[in-house]
């Protein structure tokens, strides 16, 4: 086994080992700390609670960095498909750890957490980036996937108000609700074109061949099944975050109305 591989390796099982003590450790303490409702939570809750905040700060690790290598890294905008993967396989070996820590806690809390789509996007996502990780193949696709990332606070932010009890008009889980419909659009449904617009523009040239067969199925596959679960969790969201904002403005023609009778 070469060094790159050792170093590949190795930050996969620190990543792992970290994203572990946060769940067990590090989150109950901060939570506690941050946030007083925390401590009044029941154990389902406190896991799940738990979990989120292991995600969210995976995901601003691993999107920010993916934000800066789409921008700069000039290695993989001038070959996406062997281009050089030294700063995307960091990355991606910092997701895989965590992919490999939550299937561990959703495995460990299924009666809890357990989710079967959570555990084949994990999979999928597991399954692709290895060969990113073994080959060095694909860093350009593997970090443009891992932008999808930039989405997931959002979300986990939104579980914490409702946990919490905030009311679902009040300013701040208006604004997040919002927020998180368009970054969750923009990372992960808006990409969904462009995505296979490169797959088909570099469809039979000579780089794509070279792949071979499983990683070239391996390539299509995943995004199928990962875009799928994108686009059915953008329906729910959809519909989430338009019935939130009907029931606004229903709110509001009834208070205009009461006003009205008030004069």
């Amino acid at each position: 086994m070469d060094t790159n591989h050792k170093s590949t390796i190795s930050i996969v099982c620190t990543s792992f080992f970290v994203f572990q003590l946060l769940f067990h450790f590090v989150s109950y303490w901060f939570s506690a700390k941050v946030s007083p409702g925390f401590n009044s939570l029941s154990f389902e809750k406190k896991i799940e609670w738990n979990s989120r905040i292991v995600s969210t700060c995976h995901s601003l690790v691993v999107g920010i960095f993916g934000l800066y290598i789409f921008l700069f890294d000039e290695a993989t905008q001038a070959d996406p498909l062997w281009g050089d993967p030294s700063l995307v396989k960091v990355n991606i070996a910092i997701a895989s750890g965590y992919l490999m820590s939550d299937l561990l806690i959703l495995i460990l809390y299924w009666k809890i957490i357990g989710d079967k789509f959570f555990i084949i996007h994990h999979c999928a996502a597991i399954y692709a980036y290895f060969f990113v990780l073994r080959d060095g193949v694909l860093a350009y696709v593997g970090n443009f996937r891992l932008l999808a990332e930039l989405s997931s606070p959002f979300v986990n932010q939104r579980w914490f108000f409702e946990v919490l009890k905030y009311p679902k008009f009040s300013k701040a889980n208006v604004i997040n609700g919002i927020l998180m419909t368009l970054v969750f659009f923009f990372v992960r449904i808006a990409t969904i074109p462009p995505m296979y617009g490169f797959m088909y523009s570099v469809y039979g040239t000579e780089p794509y061949e070279r792949l071979g067969a499983l990683i070239q199925f391996t390539w299509i596959s995943t995004c199928l099944v990962l875009d799928v679960m994108n686009v059915m969790w953008m329906i729910k969201i959809s519909k989430g975050c338009i019935k939130v904002i009907s029931l606004i403005r229903q709110e509001k023609a009834r208070n205009n109305l009461q006003n009205g009778k008030l004069d």
